[in-house]
């Protein structure tokens, strides 16, 4: 039986200070309607389904519930492998997984690039890390990026709509053809959903947290008209020096707050700032980062994050981001039925990635410092004239090694290293905790690494190890998180994924589906080409399944 579609009396968050009313009925499934003529895109970062099904199920009346009756409801999504922020979104603007996008992780490697900074590039040997981070930014501890906006954060929203100029081209990898650095859009390898809709005379618009989310513009540069990117690894305004806004749950809803009402001056009518009028984008939307700071933090705001042991049900920090997200839905909800776009607006609310583990009893710390410290030793006795092993790393939950020597014989070698170590890391209390096999379950190296992935053995972005984690290991060196995101296990990828019209009723979905499913159906939505996105074509992704 469906819920109620009401969502309840007014309800104000802080800045938004928006009324909530009640959503309007809908019509059955089985009508025929006209595309939408705006598709609004939500990624709520850490969201599992068990996460809105236990928050609609203690919220029957919440704007939640209202999109889960009013949507289909997928509850066996997936997303992409790494399940990194950068290829989860761009797999959801591109229909495409890393093996089309070439977007393997925020902070990657390549093989074919020169590092950045250079400028005489004859004669260089390749090989470059790829940092799409915070790092690009031009001044990474303020909140603007180093605009140099006055009155920060208050005047946030006045942040440029190209953040583009906000990044340090020195610090850009170099393509060694033109000597150039390569932004973010230029690495792309795919078209966008914002560059299809811009060709077809759409607007454009996106919310996110460092200004190297301009790759989402596409290799066109220009697909979104509207991109706001407040950095939230910037200085926390109000909190201790180098304490940024995830470090607190109250401050990171603070930073929310900001791309919360940017989405509601666009369902407005206006660009983010609220300055210029210039219609409802067509398709446009935010991340949230609220749930997934509360889903890592181990308290915060004097409450315990993460969820009870057991792993189901939230605690009371995490409960308490839902809800802030839940309102903010509500104040969107709002104002689309203030401006009479309920009827041909669609809501598609999902997430980049989930978080593991959710059981705070089966957290393992491993630092991996140590981990790849070892290898490049016992790389280096063994071949005492050689470089480090290891050219570039990134593990979060999940271990992605790029190497100075991509032969058999050396990926052979970080394989059977890796597996091979044992030692001591920590619980969740800071406890002694035994790992072995580095806390690996599986790994990939080499031949096999390309071929997990679908690309050809040396492809330049590949990594040449690919190591999925035992449940519940998250490799750090310190005691600031109890989960995290990144890889392969089942809490990672998990996510919830609703899309909501005005001419559905409540369904569920049961097949698996992938996020990346989401870019053909914005199109298809829209009443555009799904095919005219590459990675849709390359990928033979399908829009999601009504039923």
């Amino acid at each position: 039986m469906a819920r109620s579609f009401r969502i309840g009396a007014a309800i104000s968050i802080g800045l938004l200070g928006c009324a909530l009313v009640a959503p309007t009925a809908f019509g059955s499934v089985e009508q025929k309607s006209a595309p939408s003529r705006q598709v609004l895109i939500l990624s709520v970062d850490g969201l599992h389904q068990s996460d809105l099904s236990w928050y609609v199920g203690h919220h029957p009346k919440s704007a939640l519930a209202a999109l889960v009756d009013r949507g289909v409801e997928y509850t066996h999504a997936r997303t992409p492998v790494p399940s990194d922020s950068f290829p989860g979104l761009v797999g959801q603007f591109t229909g495409g997984n890393p093996d089309s996008t070439g977007i393997y992780y925020d902070d990657s490697y390549n093989a074919a690039l020169l590092p950045a900074g250079t400028t005489v590039c004859a004669g260089k040997k390749p090989g470059a890390q790829v940092d799409l981070t915070e790092d690009l930014d031009l001044n990474k501890a303020s909140v603007d990026a180093g605009e140099g906006l006055s009155g920060l954060p208050a005047n946030i929203l006045k942040m440029t709509a190209n953040p583009r100029s906000l990044i340090n081209p020195a610090l850009l990898p170099v393509d060694p053809t033109t000597c150039k650095p390569v932004y973010p859009h230029q690495y792309l390898k795919v078209n966008t959903v914002f560059e299809v809709a811009r060709k077809a005379g759409l607007r454009t618009a996106w919310s996110d947290k460092h200004p190297a989310y301009e790759i989402l513009n596409g290799p066109s540069g220009v697909g979104i008209q509207d991109l706001f990117t407040p950095e939230i690894n910037s200085q926390a305004a109000g909190l201790p020096a180098g304490a940024d806004w995830t470090t607190n749950n109250t401050k990171t809803r603070q930073y929310d707050g900001y791309k919360v009402q940017a989405v509601l001056n666009e369902i407005a009518g206006y660009d983010h700032s609220r300055t210029v009028r210039v219609g409802t984008p067509a398709v446009f939307g935010m991340n949230f980062q609220a749930v997934s700071t509360a889903q890592k933090l181990p308290s915060s705001d004097g409450l315990p994050g993460g969820y009870l042991p057991g792993g189901a049900t939230p605690g009371p920090l995490l409960a308490a981001a839902l809800d802030f997200v839940d309102q903010s839905v509500g104040a969107m909800l709002a104002g689309i039925a203030q401006r009479h776009l309920t009827n041909s607006t669609t809501v598609i609310l999902s997430a980049k990635h989930g978080q593991s583990p959710t059981d705070p009893t089966t957290l393992t710390r491993i630092n991996d410092g140590k981990l790849l410290d070892g290898l490049n030793a016992a790389w280096k006795r063994a071949h005492p004239a050689a470089d480090d092993l290891v050219a570039h790393s990134v593990d979060d939950d999940a271990m992605l090694l790029w190497l100075t020597d991509r032969s058999a014989a050396a990926t052979s070698f970080a394989r059977t290293y890796l597996l091979a170590q044992s030692g001591t890391g920590t619980d969740s209390m800071g406890a002694s905790r035994a790992f072995v096999h580095s806390g690996l379950s599986t790994v990939y190296a080499g031949r096999a690494a390309a071929a997990f992935y679908r690309v050809r053995p040396g492809d330049p972005r590949v990594p040449d190890l690919f190591g999925v984690v035992q449940h519940g290991v998250v490799y750090t060196g310190g005691k600031s998180k109890i989960a995290e995101h990144g890889g392969a296990d089942p809490q990672d990828r998990d996510v919830a994924l609703i899309v909501a019209d005005p001419n559905q009723w409540h369904r569920v979905v049961s097949a698996v589906v992938s996020t990346i499913q989401i870019a053909p159906t914005t199109l298809r939505t829209l009443g555009l080409d799904p095919d005219a996105l590459q990675a849709v074509r390359q990928d033979h992704t399908q829009a999601l399944p009504r039923h």
